[in-house]
């Protein structure tokens, strides 16, 4: 008699990987996409190219902001991620997924933002600051991020949503599902 217990891994692995493939091609793949879409020539106005650029910053900046408060800033306040804490290791697995897709969607913000040109301006001193939380999901992971780690991100995402602000992209925060933070 076969145990339930492998088969439901089996079906959990089948299924992340799925949400991957899923996520992945429904959210555009990846830089190379975006950058052929906005090579070939379309009938939007630029107006109406720049309205669509700032929704797509603003809906990427705010799932990265939600995902950094929830899964991040959050527990790391409420003690989850000291040694011995109840669910510490659930609360750093989710963590590190939540710094990695943190990282992608304000990577993709930056990149919309690019179609607009008060929002790429506003944006543009923070390219920095985003690039020096890419490391940092990893040490989430490992359990080895402390304050200094946790105001960068928050440090981040509060630039992203002032530049957002101040070129009239409002960003809040957008929790982001299960399936989302997995797919990345």
């Amino acid at each position: 008699m076969l145990s339930s217990v492998p088969i439901r891994r089996a079906l959990v692995a089948g299924a992340l990987s799925c949400t991957l493939l899923v996520s992945t091609t429904a959210c555009g793949g990846g830089d190379g996409e975006s950058a052929a879409g906005s090579a070939t020539p379309t009938t939007t106005g630029t107006t109406e190219a720049q309205k669509f650029a700032k929704a797509r910053f603003v809906a990427n900046a705010g799932l990265a902001a939600g995902a950094t408060y929830q899964w991040i800033v959050k527990p790391y306040r409420a003690g989850k991620f000291k040694k011995g804490a109840d669910g510490q290791k659930l609360a750093l697995a989710k963590a590190g997924l939540a710094g990695a897709f943190a990282y992608n969607r304000l990577k993709a913000a930056v990149n919309n933002a690019k179609a607009d040109p008060l929002l790429s301006k506003a944006v543009a001193p923070v390219t920095a600051g985003i690039e020096s939380i890419k490391d940092l999901a990893t040490k989430l992971r490992k359990g080895q991020a402390g304050d200094a780690e946790i105001g960068t991100f928050e440090d981040v995402i509060n630039s992203v949503k002032e530049a957002g602000k101040s070129a009239g992209a409002e960003v809040t925060n957008k929790v982001p599902s299960a399936s989302q933070l997995s797919g990345g």
